[in-house]
């Protein structure tokens, strides 16, 4: 990430040149280091060249589509991704979290609600403090944001970092969508409770079923108890 006295860098794929004008134009307004590309091999090559701390993406683009570009850049540096879709779909927000997206905004959207999820999810990805937690093969390390499952490392970006390290800091505590959508993603709005079940079920994918139990009615807690340990490994 940027060093904090440094303005974030902002990659802003769009291929309606009046709408990446717009968003530029408004999160330059806001202090960010903007990039602009146009369609999905030049904003591959933007983020390797640039290096973003976060990627506004469109999903449909020329050249090869938002999913693809975020596969590709995912798959050689982890960096926070929002991505814009023009219509109201679960299965493009699931195929978006599966290669990486951490938040998804449907057009037409307001451009201060963009400018709050940006901040969202860059305090997301630069928060790291805090003890490590284990429960049964799950090990998740605030530090280095990473986890790990049987000792191997598991992918997650910084939305499903969060997450689970919410509700496992929970210690089989039920959460329910509104507390996590305010924990996770530091705003409130009505595509909530479908933003945090969509998440739900990517992580699922990812560490298994069990991992996150459906308290109906209520909202999720964490598989099983968990246990928070210090440096040394010794229960705390």
């Amino acid at each position: 990430m940027a060093p904090a006295s440094s303005p974030a860098h902002i990659l802003v794929v769009e291929d309606e040149a009046v709408i990446a004008d717009a968003i530029a134009s408004r999160l330059r307004s806001e202090g960010y280091n903007v990039t602009v590309a146009s369609d999905g091999p030049e904003a591959v090559a933007a983020e390797d060249e640039v290096r973003p701390d976060l990627i506004v993406l469109d999903l449909n683009l020329p050249g090869f589509d938002g999913i693809e570009v975020c596969r590709r850049v995912q798959g050689h540096r982890r960096v926070p991704v929002i991505m814009l879709t023009a219509r109201d779909d679960e299965t493009d927000m699931l195929i978006g979290l599966g290669v990486g997206a951490d938040d998804f905004m449907t057009k037409p959207f307001s451009p201060r609600e963009l400018v709050a999820r940006i901040k969202a999810v860059l305090r997301r990805a630069e928060h790291s403090a805090g003890p490590s937690l284990e429960s049964g093969a799950i090990q998740i390390d605030p530090k280095t944001r990473q986890v790990t499952l049987s000792g191997k490392p598991v992918h997650l970006t910084p939305t499903e970092f969060d997450l689970v390290r919410s509700l496992a800091e929970a210690d089989g505590g039920v959460l329910t969508r509104d507390q996590l959508l305010a924990m996770v993603w530091g705003y409130r709005d009505g595509s909530g409770p479908r933003t945090v079940d969509s998440h739900v079920r990517s992580v699922r994918r990812k560490l298994g079923d069990e991992i996150i139990r459906t308290i109906h009615g209520v909202g999720y807690a964490f598989g099983s108890g968990s246990q928070v340990v210090d440096e040394e490994g010794e229960n705390v």
